[in-house]
Parts: structure tokens; C-alpha cells; sequence
């Protein structure tokens, strides 16, 4: 059991990678498998083993003789219809009110099921966020990569299989945001908060914490809700 729970906590970082980092492009090659099972800190059977999940998840694809690729219908992915959320106030109302609903959960079981590794970089990524703000740079790779530790740390496949749909539209919302400046300022107070309890490994304070970042946002941003 504890070499296939491995396995699969090592094909949702694999598919992070792909899906939401981007550091493998579609119709790419895999590197060696010697090379990728050290970056990510597993037995070259525990790699192979994830990579056949994403295989049949259609994720990756074996060419014979060539070697392992990311399948190209990954592209697909990146939008899920939310391309033009700037221009869609409705849907971006219920793409916040989708996050309200499990972010704040994802952070309590982060919390509780995290490794001492993970719980690092959930810390640092959040970090990386308020030094983006800080100097003044754009933060939404920072603030997507911060939000996936915390999802990848619940080590739940299907709450890892929403971060793809969540990235690409909070993206595109934030790129077409007119109130950046207050969302920055409360990113800064809410993570700060959301930080401070995660260094405690307090579930249902992060859990709380992310649904008040989730209502400030909802709020600077004008999202109607219940």
C-alpha cells in the first residue's frame, strides 16, 4: 500500500509539473528516467509506476523506440472554456464561488496530510508570493505555484486534477483585473495569515483563512454571492 500511495503522489507531481508548472511542454520528451526519478525523489519502479497512471489518463503517451512523451491533447487543459473570463463577470463569479468551495478544505487537509518537505514548500512558495509583491513584479506564476503546493499536499487525485482549470482562469482573471493593487495588498494580509497556520499545521485555521482570502477576493472584486 505505501508503495503505490508513492507511486500516485508521484504521478499528481509529475501531472503538476506538465499541467500547471509547464516545465514540460505538449508533444515534449520525458527526460531520461534516471534523471526525472532523482528530481523528483523516487525509485526509478515508483516512476515508472506513475507514469503508466498518467498514461492511461491520456497525460502522457509511449512512442516504441522513442520514449515517453506529454500527449498533446494537454493543451486542451490549459483553458477549459475560461478563456474569456475577463470578459464573462457571471463566470468569473462562479469560478470564485468553485474555489470558496474546496480551497479552504485543500488547505485543512494540507495541513494534516502534507510531508515536513511539502509543508517547506508551501512555506517557501508563499514566501516567493509576498517578495513578488513586494518589488513590485507579477506574482500570478508565484501565486498559481503557491496555491498547487497547497492542493498537491492534500494528496487527493481529483482536488489535483481541478488545479489545471483553477490556474488558467485565475490567471486570466487577475491579468484582467482592475483592482490589483487592493488584491495585492490583501494577498499580502491573508497569506501572511494562511502562513502562520500552516507553520502550526492548525487545520481549521488555514481552513478558515483561505475562505476569508477566498471572500476578500470575491469582495475587491465585485462577485456577487450568497
Amino acid at each position: 500500500m505505501e508503495k503505490k500511495n508513492l507511486a500516485q503522489q508521484t504521478a499528481e507531481r509529475l501531472y503538476a509539473r506538465i499541467v500547471l508548472e509547464k516545465q514540460i511542454a505538449p508533444g515534449e520528451k520525458l527526460p531520461n528516467e534516471l534523471e526525472l526519478a532523482q528530481a523528483l525523489g523516487v525509485s526509478r519502479a515508483t516512476l515508472r509506476e506513475a507514469v503508466r497512471t498518467l498514461t492511461a489518463q491520456g497525460v502522457l503517451e509511449v512512442r516504441r523506440g522513442k520514449g515517453t512523451f506529454v500527449s498533446r491533447e494537454v493543451e486542451g487543459i490549459e483553458d477549459f472554456g475560461f478563456g474569456g473570463l475577463s470578459r464573462v463577470k457571471g463566470q468569473l463569479r462562479d469560478l470564485f464561488e468553485l474555489r470558496s468551495i474546496f480551497e479552504p478544505a485543500a488547505a485543512r487537509l494540507a495541513c494534516c496530510r502534507a510531508t515536513e518537505g511539502e509543508l517547506a514548500d508551501i512555506l517557501e512558495r508563499g514566501a516567493a508570493v509576498e517578495r513578488c509583491i513586494r518589488a513590485g513584479k507579477d506574482r500570478t506564476a508565484a501565486d498559481g505555484a503557491f496555491h498547487a503546493s497547497i492542493v498537491r499536499a492534500t494528496h487527493n487525485e481529483f482536488l489535483t486534477r481541478l488545479l489545471p482549470l483553477i490556474d488558467r482562469a485565475v490567471m486570466t482573471a487577475v491579468e484582467a483585473g482592475e483592482h490589483g493593487e487592493q488584491l495585492a495588498e490583501d494577498t499580502l494580509r491573508d497569506h501572511a495569515l494562511l502562513l502562520e497556520f500552516f507553520a502550526r499545521r492548525d487545520g481549521t485555521g488555514a481552513e478558515h483563512a483561505m475562505a476569508i482570502h477566498m471572500r476578500h477576493s470575491m469582495d475587491v472584486m465585485g462577485l456577487e454571492g450568497e
